[in-house]
C-alpha cells in the first residue's frame, strides 16, 4: 500500500472545513495562516480573494490559482405548522438533487452550527411514479428535529448549508467532501512552502465562487494581471465500473493530470508541452486530461488578463460533486511534485506566444 507523502493532517483540515460560493470566510483563515511562513506577503480583495506573493529576481509574474469554496445551499425557507420544522434549500454550485437523499448535513447559523439530515421515506411506502420521479434541490428538505416554533428562531433566510462528512484514507486514496478543490488548494500551499528564492514573482490565489461562474478569478485576472498563469482543479475520473476507457478521462494512479482542454477552456500548447517536459525530466508520473464538459479557473484568468497564456494540472477525482470524492495519494503527490518542479524551473524566457 503507498504511504501518504504529505501533510495529511493538513488536507483533513482543509476538506473538512466549509466554505461555500461568496462565505469562504472558514477557508480563508487556514490558507491565510498556511501562507504566513512560504510567502512574502499575502492579502485579501473585496470578493475574498487571498494571494500569496513570492518574489522573484525579475518582473515576470506567474499566477496559480485553486479555489477554495465548495458546492453547498443557502436556507430559502423554514416551513412547518404545530409540528416540526424543516428547511427548505436554495443550490450555490451545481448538484445533482439525486445524491442529497440520507445525507447530513451542517446549517451555518448567526447563533452556531445546527445539525440536520435530508431524509429519505422508505421505498415500500412510494408509488411507481413517486419511485421514478427525478428529484430536485426544490424539493430537498432538511429535518433538523425541531419543532417549527424553535427552528423558525434558530434558523433563517440566507443561513448557509454544507454536507456533513468526514475525510478518510481507504486504501490507497483520500475520500471525503470537498476534495474539489481542497486538495488543489492543498497542493498549491504545499507547492509555496517547499519553494524558495524563484526567478520570477510568483502569486498564488486562492479564488472565490468557481462553483457559480470562475468569478474569483475573473476579478484577479485584472487584478493579478500574470504574465502565465496556471490552474489547479480536480478533474473527472471514471475509472469505475460502468463506463468504457475512452469514457474515463482519467484514471487514478496514473499521476498527475494535464489539462489539454475543458469546456471552458483550450491550454496554451506549449505551456502544456513544457509541462510534460517538465514531468519526463523529473519522472513525475503524468497523464494527458481531455475534459468533456465543466470549467475550471483556467478560464477565468484567459478571459480576462488578455492574451495570456494558460496551463492546468489537474487531481483526478472520482465521483465528484458528492460527498464521497476520491483522489490518489500519488496523484495528489505528483501534481504537488509537478507544480513545484516547473515553477522552480520558470524563468521568464520561455516563448508561450504561437
Amino acid at each position: 500500500m503507498t504511504t501518504s507523502p504529505f501533510d495529511l493532517d493538513l488536507l483533513t483540515q482543509l476538506t473538512e472545513t466549509s466554505g461555500v460560493p461568496g462565505y469562504e470566510d472558514r477557508i480563508r483563515e487556514l490558507v491565510v495562516r498556511e501562507f504566513e511562513d512560504s510567502v512574502d506577503r499575502v492579502r485579501t480583495d473585496a470578493m475574498g480573494n487571498v494571494v500569496g506573493t513570492l518574489e522573484g529576481d525579475s518582473d515576470y509574474s506567474v499566477a496559480v490559482a485553486a479555489h477554495m469554496d465548495e458546492i453547498g445551499f443557502m436556507v430559502r425557507n423554514v416551513r412547518g405548522d404545530d409540528g416540526f420544522g424543516f428547511v427548505e434549500l436554495d443550490a450555490l454550485g451545481g448538484w445533482d438533487a439525486r445524491v442529497l437523499k440520507a445525507q447530513r448535513v451542517t446549517i451555518h447559523t448567526e447563533d452556531g452550527d445546527l445539525p440536520g439530515v435530508i431524509g429519505s421515506p422508505p421505498p415500500h411506502t412510494l408509488d411507481e411514479e413517486e419511485r421514478e420521479k427525478t428529484p430536485e434541490v426544490e424539493d430537498v428538505a432538511v429535518d433538523v428535529g425541531l419543532p417549527y416554533e424553535e427552528a423558525s428562531e434558530r434558523i433563517s433566510r440566507g443561513d448557509l448549508v454544507t454536507m456533513d462528512q468526514t475525510t478518510e484514507r481507504v486504501g490507497e486514496t483520500i475520500t471525503g467532501k470537498a476534495l474539489d478543490d481542497r486538495v488543489c488548494l492543498f497542493a498549491m500551499l504545499e507547492a509555496a512552502r517547499r519553494l524558495e528564492a524563484p526567478d520570477v514573482t510568483i502569486h498564488f490565489c486562492a479564488t472565490v465562487q468557481e462553483e457559480v461562474g470562475l468569478r474569483g478569478a475573473n476579478a484577479l485576472g485584472v487584478d493579478v494581471d500574470p504574465d502565465l498563469a496556471i490552474a489547479l482543479d480536480v478533474t473527472i475520473a471514471n475509472d469505475v465500473p460502468g463506463f468504457e476507457d475512452g469514457e474515463h478521462v482519467t484514471d487514478l494512479g496514473g499521476g498527475a493530470a494535464i489539462k489539454l482542454k475543458d469546456s471552458s477552456v483550450i491550454t496554451n500548447p506549449k505551456v502544456h508541452r513544457r509541462l510534460k517536459a517538465v514531468a519526463d525530466a523529473e519522472g513525475i508520473d503524468y497523464q494527458l486530461e481531455i475534459m468533456p464538459a465543466g470549467g475550471t479557473d483556467t478560464a477565468g484568468f484567459q478571459n480576462t488578463a488578455g492574451a495570456k497564456p494558460v496551463g492546468a494540472i489537474s487531481i483526478p477525482t472520482r465521483y465528484l460533486h458528492t460527498v464521497t470524492e476520491t483522489a490518489h495519494v500519488d496523484d495528489i503527490a505528483a501534481a504537488i511534485d509537478l507544480l513545484e518542479a516547473f515553477l522552480a524551473t520558470e524563468d521568464g524566457d520561455h516563448e508561450y506566444t504561437l
